[in-house]
């Protein structure tokens, strides 16, 4: 006696459609995964060079006022929203004889994967700068 079912138990045309309608999804997800570090690493990027810039300024001589160093942050800052960037804070101190100045900087990044609401997150650099001093002053 021949069973019914058995032809279509056995045929396998279509599984390959099946088994990519269930494999693509998760990864669609992994690669704007990886997407959205790949922006996370660009902002940190950007935010360490408009650090870096204010820092190369701050070394220099006439020494320049904090706004001035405020503003080269500000100019520097590539890839960045503005509306996310924190206004950097210049910190001074003194070790021992050398000044130096504290800028710290932080940027929000808004994450967006597809219905997830993430919740956003804030990066944070900062850098010590020694600042210059000629003797005799």
């Amino acid at each position: 006696m021949m069973r019914r079912g058995a032809p279509v138990l056995s045929d396998l045309r279509g599984a390959a459609a099946i088994e990519f309608a269930l494999v693509a999804p998760a990864f669609v997800a992994l690669l704007v995964a990886i997407g959205q570090l790949g922006i996370l690493f660009f902002a940190s990027a950007g935010l360490s060079n408009a650090l870096a810039e204010g820092a190369r300024l701050a070394t220099l001589h006439p020494r320049p006022s904090t706004a001035q160093i405020k503003s080269k942050i500000n100019a520097a800052k590539f890839g960045l929203v503005a509306k996310n960037l924190a206004t950097p804070i210049l910190t001074p101190g003194k070790s021992g004889s050398s000044d130096y100045y504290n800028i710290q900087m932080s940027y929000t990044v808004d994450l967006e994967l597809f219905f997830v609401d993430l919740p956003p997150i804030t990066l944070q650099q900062s850098r010590r700068v020694y600042l210059q001093t000629l003797p005799g002053t």
